[in-house]
């Protein structure tokens, strides 16, 4: 299929927002970013992995480091000066979308220090700051949804802060986390704003770690029934997920927040690339297709959505087959849950090891600059 026009398809015809899950200053100053907004893509997300990829990649931040660094500033406010910086233009590019959308997409995402994901307190004081201190009414705070982030999450909600819930592995915390937004929009509907249209958040469902965790087990399995089921389990899980979404953004206790202009909490897809070079490239996407989703696509799977992907209602065209799926999971021995909490602390344990490895090269960069003057 040509690339013209799939990704403003996959939204004017599905309902469903394309973002890129990518983001370096070259992005900004090549002009690359405002390209792909105009190809269709509607949103950004980052992490901690992505910018220790950007920052210590390329030569890209070496003015703006240099210039920090002759200021004083300690390693870690550097840090976050390069960051939104990106953060900051890239929210930027996307306003006008924002705008054009009444404020339903042209999002930008960033990430705390994941080194809080444990630390309900120090992740909701890091949220706010982070939130007040970009100030852009596009950009999304992300926070881990840990057990411990779930009260944070509400909280932010409640002060009208858009948030974007991330790491989540399994059904049972995806379920918490749209508790976590339902009830924030009610504590803001009685602290008296009785016009929730400004909040704004995304449920952000990993997929394809789900896969190669699965498939592992699966491969070691002694199960002769085993068959058939590798690389089902994600679009399964994602699938069975968004029935969980419809089900809980209707009835009564949803309509009267809609009533006063609510948005629905979107369903996200990350970590949509196929590791498995067996699966095709698009499979995370074309299986995940519906409304009300967003799924953020990495600059190589985005790529070939453009070039082969197909644009069709698909995220809950099986849902029988789904729950199939998942019914067969357990029945030869694959603990979901327990892949779930693995997923979750390898992680947060990735982010927290970028983030950690990334301030160590700039103590470096700091040090090396220190001898040289």
């Amino acid at each position: 299929m040509s690339s013209t026009n799939i990704l403003r398809r996959l939204h004017a015809e599905q309902g469903q927002s394309p973002w890129i899950d990518n983001l370096r200053r070259g992005y900004l100053t090549s002009g690359q970013l405002q390209n792909l907004v105009e190809r269709g893509v509607r949103g950004l997300t980052s992490n901690p992995t992505i910018f220790q990829k950007a920052i210590q990649g390329s030569a890209e931040y070496d003015a703006q480091f240099e210039n920090l660094a002759r200021r004083g500033l300690g390693v870690e406010e550097i840090y976050w000066e390069l960051v939104l910086a990106d953060i900051a233009g890239a929210a930027s590019i996307f306003g006008p979308l924002y705008d054009a959308s009444d404020g339903s997409d042209g999002f930008v995402s960033v990430e705390i220090d994941p080194g809080l994901a444990a630390d309900g307190a120090g992740t909701l004081a890091a949220a706010r700051a982070l939130d007040e201190r970009i100030g852009a009414p596009n950009v999304m705070i992300k926070i881990p949804a840990t057990r411990e982030g779930l009260s944070p999450i509400r909280t932010m909600i409640s002060e009208g802060r858009n948030v974007n819930v991330t790491l989540i592995f399994s059904l049972q915390r995806y379920a918490e986390v749209i508790e976590a937004y339902i009830a924030g929009l009610e504590d803001r509907l009685a602290a008296g704003h009785t016009d929730l249209s400004s909040v704004n958040s995304v449920a952000s469902f990993f997929i394809s770690r789900v896969d190669s965790e699965v498939d592992d087990r699966l491969a070691r399995s002694q199960n002769p029934a085993v068959g058939g089921l590798f690389g089902r389990a994600a679009i399964a899980q994602g699938q069975l997920a968004y029935g969980l979404f419809l089900e809980r953004f209707s009835g009564e206790r949803w309509q009267r927040l809609r009533t006063l202009g609510a948005r629905v909490q979107r369903p996200l897809w990350a970590s949509t690339s196929t590791k498995n070079a067996a699966y095709p490239d698009t499979l995370y996407v074309d299986t995940l297709i519906g409304p009300d989703t967003v799924n953020t696509l990495p600059d190589q799977t985005l790529e070939a959505f453009e070039d082969h992907g197909t644009v069709a209602r698909t995220v809950d065209a099986t849902l029988a087959e789904a729950r199939l799926t998942w019914d067969r999971l357990a029945d030869v021995g694959i603990d979901m849950a327990d892949v779930a909490a693995k997923l979750e602390a390898e992680g947060v344990a990735s982010f927290q090891r970028s983030f950690v490895e990334l301030l160590d090269a700039l103590r470096s960069k700091c040090g090396a600059g220190s001898a040289a003057g």
